[in-house]
């Protein structure tokens, strides 16, 4: 046992990942019966689902401190948070239009629950749904945009109570923390999980299944990878005005973290470190904008979740109009913000965005066996973005110390 645990998570599921392949494509049809394991894990995740987002929103929105206090580095930040993400969710929508990675599998074998209704409501009964009439009901029926519209008007009241707000904002960082802990409990389940439905995958779907998985997965890598080279170097070359090599020599050591931890709550002190040090950003910034970015800035896991719905709707033959496709967009924003930063958080935030629009929720059994995979990449982005955000904060506030940032012969 205590090798087992010594061995880290992502290598164990990388294993299983293979293992699983391997066994499908002997087994065949008959690996559909060791399913169940798969389908235990995926209750587990969405177990987590409100729980998680509800105390991880109203934590991040309280975490922002005194709104009145903020003044020139909070709505900078709060906008470029934002603007990134929303940027990031069309990159994924768009990359998963035109690429199609789902296109041309054959899923009639399968065995599929009912398929969530497609999202036909106008414009005027989405604005009626986000009012959560009934908040309990809300939770029961996994409604998402009720439920976060809840969650951050309790996170703001917790603001305007102040010192009276503080007991009710300990129960929620706290609350918080346990799901994390709890998730962590979940992933351990990972290997476990992936394995028998990569088998199941296999050994059903054949090889079609697993090159339209390598196409979701190198999708994710390019889209992680254009956030990070064209998205975040034009806001540091043009808005922050500051050399982009420099910038991305100075958070090497956050970037390498962030890819092997798949976590921006772990990299969270090397993050700090990095921009603080090597970037030359006030302490003041950097402490806020980094760790609010580590909560609510998760470009890399918004652009998945907009990639991640389309596959499914392509393999499931799910047809998404343009109303759909702005809903992703809002959902796919507003899911990350509440995706904690630890492994798997975006596996979770799936559901969500998968019922709003009508793709059927056996997508998460398809790319769970991938997803730490593209997760470590997501995170990377998560990570270079949040950076990114307190430098550019910071250079347009005047809290930065350009000439301390990392120069060629410093490396």
């Amino acid at each position: 046992m205590k090798t087992w645990f010594a061995i880290p998570l992502w290598q164990r599921v990388i294993g299983a990942l293979i293992l699983g392949i391997i066994v499908g494509r002997f087994w065949g049809p008959e690996a559909a019966s060791i399913k169940i394991i798969g389908d235990v894990f995926i209750g587990f995740i969405k177990m987590l689902v409100v729980p998680l987002i509800f105390f991880s929103l109203v934590a991040g929105v309280a975490a922002i401190g005194d709104l009145r206090k903020l003044g020139s580095v909070g709505w900078r930040a709060l906008l470029l948070f934002v603007v990134s993400g929303q940027i990031a969710v069309w990159l994924g929508l768009g990359l998963g239009t035109l690429i199609q990675p789902g296109a041309g599998v054959d899923t009639s074998s399968l065995q599929k629950g009912p398929t969530p209704p497609p999202n036909d409501t106008t414009w005027q009964d989405m604005i009626m749904g986000m009012i959560p009439e009934s908040p309990v009901q809300v939770m029961a029926d996994v409604n998402v945009l009720p439920l976060i519209v809840f969650a951050l008007l309790i996170g703001i009241g917790i603001l305007m109570a102040k010192e009276e707000g503080e007991p009710v904002l300990k129960i929620f960082e706290s609350g918080s923390v346990v799901m994390q802990k709890v998730t962590m409990i979940v992933m351990e389940l990972t290997p476990f999980g992936v394995f028998a439905l990569m088998a199941w995958v296999a050994g059903t779907l054949g090889l079609d299944a697993l090159a339209a998985l390598g196409k979701l997965v190198a999708l994710n890598y390019i889209g992680c990878l254009l956030i990070i080279l064209v998205m975040y170097s034009s806001m540091i070359k043009f808005i922050a005005k500051l050399p982009v090599i420099d910038f991305f020599r100075g958070i090497i050591d956050a970037i390498a973290v962030s890819y092997s931890t798949a976590s921006s709550n772990a990299t969270l002190p090397v993050t700090l470190r990095c921009v603080r040090r090597n970037l030359g950003v006030s302490n003041s910034v950097a402490s806020f904008v980094v760790s609010l970015g580590a909560t609510i800035n998760m470009n890399g896991t918004a652009m998945y979740l907009g990639l991640a719905t389309l596959f499914g709707a392509q393999i499931f033959g799910v047809d998404l109009s343009w109303g759909d496709y702005l809903l992703i967009s809002v959902l796919g924003t507003l899911g990350a913000v509440g995706a904690a930063g630890i492994p798997g958080a975006g596996l979770i935030m799936m559901a969500l965005v998968f019922g709003a629009v009508g793709v059927p929720l056996e997508t998460i059994a398809f790319v769970a066996g991938v997803d730490r995979i593209m997760d470590m990449m997501r995170t990377t982005t998560n990570v270079s973005g949040d950076a990114a955000v307190a430098t550019t904060v910071a250079a347009l506030t005047g809290e930065i110390d350009a000439a301390e940032m990392i120069s060629a012969d410093d490396v």
